[in-house]
């Protein structure tokens, strides 16, 4: 979780100061990914489709660890944790090389 917040938050740091707009785009976006992501409801209650579309969401499984780790319910296998980790590092990494790109060029954007 900390890695995708991590990059995430890299990459939108460098490009709110290019583009203000983003930042409400950002805030919309956060209330939609809750929806995508099992915080409301359990990864077992969906079917077909539905599933891997959430199962996507590489947050999904973070959930779902830290339900199965405190509940005892929850999805969460050796494929599900990899799955989780490269995603997480890919967008630490992207966070990273976009934000060594772009800070260069902060003091002439703010």
């Amino acid at each position: 979780m900390a890695m995708q917040g991590l990059g995430l938050g890299m990459m939108i740091t460098a490009l709110t100061t290019k583009y203000r707009d983003l930042s409400y785009l950002v805030t919309f976006g956060v209330q939609l990914m809750m929806y995508a992501t099992t915080v409301v409801y359990p990864l077992s209650s969906l079917g077909g489709k539905m599933y891997w579309v959430v199962a996507l969401n590489p947050m999904t499984f973070v959930i779902e660890g830290i339900k199965k780790s405190t509940l005892g319910v929850g999805v969460l296998t050796p494929e599900t944790f990899a799955y989780t980790t490269v995603v997480s590092l890919f967008i630490l990494g992207m966070g990273f090389l976009i934000f060594n790109k772009v800070e260069k060029n902060f003091v002439d954007t703010i």
